[in-house]
């Protein structure tokens, strides 16, 4: 009886109209089940039995990619419990970690983050290491290079969040980097060469890398509001849509690459 129902439900055009195969038991409707789904025909349906063995990819691609999930499903958590305004900041962090039943998400957060870090160092030097950065794949290592810029920014705009001494003077000494930025910083090289008519610098203290970063001239409460804002919706949104694209143009490239 109970098969019958089962049959009846597989039978039904909601179903159908859901999904457009069977259960993929060979290879035709193992491909019809890669090209049909929106999350799996980013990938191959082939790849080289070699270019996955875990002694030459060593499963770092993946496992960013994990960290990354992860890390949003954990950072969407703590998000109901955290209010980026100077008088709550630090005692919503203090509150997260000895309180709240889910205290344990704000370290799985912070560790999650240390080992995204390493992971995606790793796997960088993994392609570069085995070549696999060379044609058809130069434009994906690009694609790889900016995730791995996004990531250090992930990490960098939340470092700022907690509050505390460390944070406020870590991201006072990262914006004083800034100002050296060539063409966008106060301090950096080149800045005198961008000017209006008349003479005007683009580049001032009220215009430059730093301000731009800080929404100020120190690290305040437009700060923090600005990184809580990059590090919850802008940077993870581009990281999302290039992680897409890293893995649609793995399939185009022709598959992971098989060792040299």
């Amino acid at each position: 009886m109970l098969q019958g129902v089962i049959n009846s439900i597989r039978e039904s055009q909601v179903w159908s109209s859901i999904f457009r195969h069977g259960v993929p038991r060979d290879r035709r409707t193992r491909v019809m089940a890669v090209m049909s789904n929106l999350f799996l025909h980013l990938h191959p349906v082939a790849v080289r039995k070699s270019g996955i063995r875990l002694s030459f990819t060593w499963c770092m691609g993946g496992l960013t990619f994990f960290l990354f999930i992860a890390e949003t499903i954990s950072g969407v958590l703590l998000m109901f419990y955290y209010r980026p305004v100077v008088e709550y900041a630090y005692s919503d962090i203090i509150q997260m970690r000895a309180a709240l039943t889910l205290g344990v998400m704000r370290e799985i957060h912070r560790w999650g983050a240390h080992a995204m870090i390493i992971a995606v160092w790793l796997h960088m030097m993994r392609v570069f290491l085995t070549g696999s950065y060379k044609p058809p794949r130069e434009f994906n290592w690009v694609v790889g290079v900016i995730l791995l810029v996004l990531t250090m920014l992930l990490s960098f705009t939340g470092y700022l969040l907690p509050w505390d001494q460390l944070a406020i003077w870590a991201i006072t000494v990262g914006s004083k980097m800034a100002e050296a930025t060539p063409f966008a910083g106060m301090n950096g090289p080149g800045r005198e060469l961008l000017q209006l008519p008349g003479g005007i610098p683009i580049v001032t203290p009220y215009s430059d890398a730093k301000f731009l970063l800080l929404a100020g001239d120190s690290v305040g409460e437009a700060a923090l509001l600005r990184f809580y804002v990059l590090h919850c919706i802008a940077i993870p949104l581009a990281a999302a849509t290039l992680i897409a694209v890293h893995f649609w143009r793995i399939r185009k490239d022709g598959g992971i690459s098989g060792p040299m």
